[in-house]
């Protein structure tokens, strides 16, 4: 994460990156039956977070950078429930750190939205 294209200067960007490393490592102690099933969706939205963010910051014009924020926000939103599922079924004891990785992630979002959308 060197800064060097214009998406991983953002702080959404990046969080999203800590997100992505922080789902991983949460996942990881998951139930093997839980390899294609919670782990691989859980994994997939936090991918989809900077995905979205580095391919809206890749096209032309506002517009579909804010759309491309939205979707980021949508997985994001996928996200927390899937860690609150995770933790329902006893696969997370604890959820305060992700959660508030989720919240702060999610912030940015927002306020990367309203800036995209209202241009």
């Amino acid at each position: 994460m060197d800064g060097g294209r214009p998406h991983e200067r953002l702080d959404a960007w990046q969080q999203g990156m800590l997100l992505v490393k922080a789902v991983y490592g949460l996942s990881a102690g998951f139930p093997a039956e839980e390899r294609f099933g919670l782990t691989q969706q859980m994994r997939r939205a936090a991918v989809s977070i900077p995905s979205n963010l580095a391919e809206g910051s890749a096209r032309n014009g506002a517009r579909e950078y804010a759309h491309f924020i939205s979707v980021a926000r949508g997985s994001l939103a996928e996200l927390t429930t899937q860690i609150q599922i995770a933790r329902m079924l006893g696969y997370l004891d604890d959820t305060t750190e992700i959660l508030t990785l989720t919240d702060h992630v999610g912030r940015l979002l927002t306020g990367l939205y309203r800036k995209w959308s209202a241009q």
